[in-house]
């Protein structure tokens, strides 16, 4: 902790707001939203990537060359690592935000996952699982950036966000091509789409919400839904390559 810390740029962790006052969500009334994802049209041929610039990042892979994963197709047409939210501020609730770390692993020298969401507030462990250096540097344009080390195995960092931004984009210095995006919410509603393209929003009180689909390639799609107490709706998205 204290050798990646003596690598760190960009100043100490801002201190975020205090969750906002207000109800708990009543879960005799509360709904959800199951959303699903899809690509449309041909599978794209991802690019390869040369990894030899670092001879330890083809140790690691066990070759020299790995497809580029920007669009990543599940089962089916689902398609992986869309960050799904609920678009709306959710201001007149009350929402703890976990004390648990949502954790960004370096491991063969690809960020871990690629797409992932944390709280306003929540800690974020970022890992070096590989022995070699990296470093993790986030342009938040709202969020305060930062540019930390991880130069050995087994290296980590806590870092928090003070405020909303969708999204945070992640990158190494030592290796190009290594990319991670962060969502970050006052909210709990948010999740990043697997191999089924699914996403499910739970808890959610009766309303009408605004639902976005962001993609680091393909942008993002927006929706409208209302949600009545106690009733699931399904919502889905579709993604093309121009």
């Amino acid at each position: 902790m204290l050798l990646a810390g003596s690598f760190a740029c960009g100043g100490s962790t801002p201190t975020p707001p205090p969750a906002a006052a207000g109800p708990a969500i009543d879960p005799a009334t509360a709904g959800s939203v199951a959303v699903v994802v899809n690509f449309e049209g041909p599978a794209p041929v991802p690019a390869m990537m040369r990894l030899d610039g670092d001879p330890k990042c083809v140790t690691e892979n066990g070759g020299r060359d790995r497809a580029d994963e920007s669009i990543l197709l599940g089962t089916g047409p689902a398609l992986q690592n869309v960050f799904v939210y609920i678009k709306d501020e959710m201001s007149g609730h009350s929402f703890p935000i976990p004390t648990a770390p949502v954790v960004l692993d370096q491991d063969k020298c690809r960020y871990l996952p690629r797409v992932l969401g944390v709280r306003v507030g929540q800690p974020l462990t970022i890992r070096n699982s590989d022995p070699l250096l990296h470093n993790v540097r986030a342009e938040g344009a709202i969020n305060q950036p930062f540019n930390m080390s991880t130069p050995v195995e087994g290296v980590s960092f806590n870092r928090t966000f003070a405020t909303r931004e969708v999204m945070v984009p992640v990158h190494c210095d030592v290796h190009a091509w290594m990319r991670a995006f962060i969502g970050v919410l006052e909210h709990p509603y948010f999740g990043t789409t697997g191999a089924d393209g699914r996403v499910v929003l739970n808890n959610l009180p009766p309303g009408t919400y605004t639902i976005e689909a962001w993609h680091e390639v393909l942008g993002a799609k927006t929706q409208q839904v209302t949600v009545g107490a106690k009733e699931s709706k399904d919502v889905s998205f579709t993604f093309a390559r121009e």
